[in-house]
């Protein structure tokens, strides 16, 4: 692909990020796939998302922000081999489909390898291209349940508690396929040859569960609920409530941390003896019974600039106007929408929020004209493409 002095193609919109310049197609689907190319759009690449057809609107779905979209209908072959067109000029391309089902439109690897040979081939699934299981439906909670994650995180004698679709779909799914694709992206350059990413949200689930399986190996880890160091087992790593109602997070792991804490709780060093287990019972008693007598603000200027790990737990609406997180400017207002920005950060090429999420299909003419696709009019009569001439209002 041809690049102009700031890094990004002749024919792409300008974009800020170290990943200007590189093109990425976004095959639809919903959830850890999308998030993950919205990391890369933040990051400068110019991302292609294709649409199905239909009536689909979600300018608050930030999922979508930085990338433009084109509405295409992949089961009409006149479809697919439009979106090929485009795939011919893309570095990475991601799918979500279940396993056999870009094959069956036409888009499988070896279709694209065929006019683009480095293409690196990002796939999406929650249980991978292989196993008994591939084929099944599935959601974040049942692949973290297979993974250990889901059984290890909650209370003693409570189920197990939902991590929102951070573990699975997000983390261990989203995490790991932008990982992934750019390492395939850079042995790419090397080679000259793409090769398939085999994102499976349980792959990842297990990944980020290797410090408790080696803890577990190790016989540091308990394998019930809530009897562990970082599971609520312990005192000293716990949420405690308010006299308001709220609550404080408490994580004074490392002695000198609990000495801070428990001093500013007003408890002698005898009264916070913590080697005994024994006690813990008792010492998470005591620890209840005093954050219950003040209110969140008050403790939160108790433990203000002190190094005792504690800190307040924010509600999302809170979380945005934190003295701490508004210092950083982690969070933008982009088309009306509060929403956090990009992360991590870099020095010299900084991520941006490129733009606001594009409706399905806003930018198709405009992505077929950037691609080279010919006759886009005939395939706008035949209903194999969309253009929406207006976005839709929130």
């Amino acid at each position: 692909m041809a690049l102009d002095e700031t890094g990004n193609g002749t024919n792409s919109p300008r974009r800020s990020g170290p990943l200007a310049g590189v093109r990425v197609i976004d095959l639809g689907g919903i959830g850890p796939g999308p998030f993950a190319a919205m990391l890369l759009a933040d990051m400068g690449a110019d991302v292609v998302r294709i649409d199905r057809p239909g009536p689909q609107a979600f300018r608050a779905d930030l999922l979508h922000r930085g990338k433009r979209s084109a509405m295409i209908d992949l089961r009409d072959p006149a479809g697919a081999q439009a979106a090929l067109q485009i795939i011919s000029d893309c570095d990475i391309l991601i799918e979500g489909f279940r396993p056999g089902v870009a094959e069956r439109l036409g888009l499988g690897p070896e279709e694209c390898w065929e006019c683009n040979p480095k293409l690196v081939y990002g796939r999406m699934t929650g249980w991978g291209q292989d196993g008994p299981r591939r084929g099944e439906a599935g959601h974040d909670i049942t692949y973290i349940a297979l993974s250990g994650a889901l059984h290890a995180i909650g209370r003693v004698g409570e189920p197990p508690t939902i991590p929102l679709n951070l573990v699975g779909d997000l983390g261990g799914g989203s995490a790991y396929m932008v990982m992934g694709v750019l390492a395939a992206y850079v042995e790419a350059g090397r080679s000259g040859h793409g090769q398939v990413v085999d994102a499976a949200i349980l792959d990842g689930a297990f990944s980020l569960m290797s410090p408790q399986y080696g803890m577990l190996a190790d016989g540091e880890w308990v394998d019930e609920r809530g009897v562990n160091q970082l599971d609520s087992g312990r005192p000293w790593y716990n949420v405690y409530e308010t006299s308001d109602g709220r609550y404080m997070a408490v994580g004074a792991l490392e002695q000198r941390f609990y000495d801070e804490f428990t001093t500013l709780l007003g408890l002698t060093p005898v009264e916070a003896e913590r080697e005994d287990p024994a006690r813990w019972p008792a010492l998470q008693e005591r620890f209840t019974a005093i954050f219950a007598r003040r209110t969140r603000a008050e403790w939160e200027e108790v433990f203000d600039g002190r190094d005792a790990c504690v800190a307040p737990v924010l509600s999302m609406t809170e979380a945005p106007m934190n003295d701490h997180v508004l210092a950083r400017g982690v969070f933008q207002t982009i088309d009306g929408v509060v929403q956090p920005g990009p992360a991590p950060r870099f020095s010299r090429t900084p991520s941006a929020v490129q733009s606001g999420p594009a409706v399905p299909g806003e930018h198709t003419r405009e992505v077929l004209r950037d691609f080279g696709v010919s006759d886009i009019e005939d395939l706008e009569n035949r209903g194999v493409v969309n253009q929406i001439i207006e976005a839709i209002p929130r």
